[in-house]
């Protein structure tokens, strides 16, 4: 079998990033590892299985300058849910930034909210 396991998120500090998404987001930290060379290998996800964030803390200008802004603006991930109220109730009670209200379209519920760092993500309950 064949999958994505990682998607790698270029964040600021592995602690606040951690915090963010654990608490915010009720994402789940699967590891948080030091690495010989200072760095430390840090992954989140929102479930049990499928795919995880490995929190990648940005070395140099160039990375540090793609923190927040990963994809251009556009949204880049995407984060499914079974109940679309519960999960938005509680991000928004946690503090989570939506930049839009609910929206209910053909392929689902969804609303637009921004990470930590300013990245944009659907919360998305797909339809049927």
């Amino acid at each position: 079998m064949r999958r994505i396991a990682l998607v790698t998120l270029v964040v600021d500090d592995y602690d606040e990033a951690i915090r963010h998404y654990t608490e915010a987001l009720g994402f789940r930290l699967v590891e948080d590892t030091p690495r010989p060379d200072g760095s430390r290998w840090v992954v989140v996800q929102p479930g049990d299985e499928g795919t995880g964030l490995l929190l990648a803390r940005a070395k140099g200008e160039q990375q540090r300058a793609r923190v927040g802004d990963q994809t251009g603006g556009r949204v880049g991930y995407f984060l499914y849910t079974d109940d679309f109220a519960r999960d938005h109730a509680r991000m928004l009670a946690a503090g989570v930034t939506f930049l839009e209200e609910p929206r209910h379209e053909p392929y689902g519920s969804v609303a637009v909210f921004q990470d930590l760092y300013g990245n944009r993500w659907d919360l998305l309950q797909p339809a049927g």
